[in-house]
């Protein structure tokens, strides 16, 4: 009895690549069109998959390569978010990434979708050395400014590190040159290319935005749930309205809030 289109087209969902070749050499002369289009699509799926067990490679590869000649010693990626938000507080996370064993779907936080993000969120704080992420608060942004602000976070973040027991060989930084640790190396769009950097980005994004909902339920009137303190124009209306709450940054607001901040 000949296989029905249906059973090829399951088998083909849950082929890896090896099956996948065994299966396309096997249904070449079979013209269904059915069978013809999902053996198109098993194609494109695994190239896809391919295409991104190499970029994923890359991220590790990448970093590796930065280390001190003759070192095989810890990594701490940092990367920041919420540098743009007008409410909420600056965010740097900090991981360090075992030698062996890789993290799928690693790529810069913005790049991946807010339910993946936080699944795989979870597999970095499982499976990490070590990671931290260190909070800068509003009122510090505006008395200091974002230079001042990014600096205390990224080392404060870095210190949590060292505290568990981390003696870097190498500290990745996404963007310009902070001079935290005599072993920083600057990358520019490092969190799409080293993991450690991606995953610092993850967590800290996770984490910024776990704390924006929380400030949700507080203050329900800003809608921090959807916007996590970006200036969306519903949020901005509400600004309008309601004037500013304690986790806005005032100098970030000038430009649309009442004449009355709170």
């Amino acid at each position: 009895m000949a296989t029905t289109v249906t059973e090829i087209v399951e088998m083909l969902r849950r082929a890896d690549e090896r099956e996948f070749a065994a299966l396309e050499r096997s249904l070449a002369a079979d013209a269904r069109k059915g069978v013809r289009k999902a053996v198109e699509v098993a194609r494109k799926r695994i190239e896809a998959e391919r295409a991104e067990a190499e970029r994923l490679k890359s991220l590790y590869e990448f970093e590796r390569s930065l280390l001190p000649e003759g070192s095989d010693g810890f990594i701490v990626g940092l990367d920041e978010v919420g540098r743009g938000p007008v409410a909420g507080p600056l965010a740097v996370g900090a991981v360090v990434l075992p030698a062996e064993g890789r993290i799928e779907g690693l790529n810069d936080s913005k790049q991946v979708k807010p339910d993946v993000r936080a699944e795989i969120a979870e597999r970095i704080k499982r499976d990490a050395v070590a990671w931290a992420v260190e909070f800068v608060e509003p009122g510090e942004i505006d008395g200091d400014g974002m230079s001042a602000s990014l600096r205390r976070a990224f080392t404060g973040a870095l210190g949590q590190i060292v505290a568990q027991g981390i003696e870097p060989a190498l500290v990745l930084v996404d963007g310009n040159p902070l001079r935290i640790h005599e072993l920083e190396r600057n990358v520019v769009k490092g969190d799409a290319k080293c993991a450690s950097i991606a995953a610092a980005s993850i967590v800290a994004k996770v984490e910024r935005d776990a704390l924006m909902d929380r400030m949700a339920l507080k203050y329900p009137e800003y809608g921090f749930e959807e916007n996590k303190g970006y200036a969306s124009p519903h949020h901005i209306e509400a600004i309008r309205k309601h004037g500013l709450c304690e986790i806005h940054r005032v100098s970030f607001c000038h430009s649309f809030m009442q004449e009355t901040l709170f």
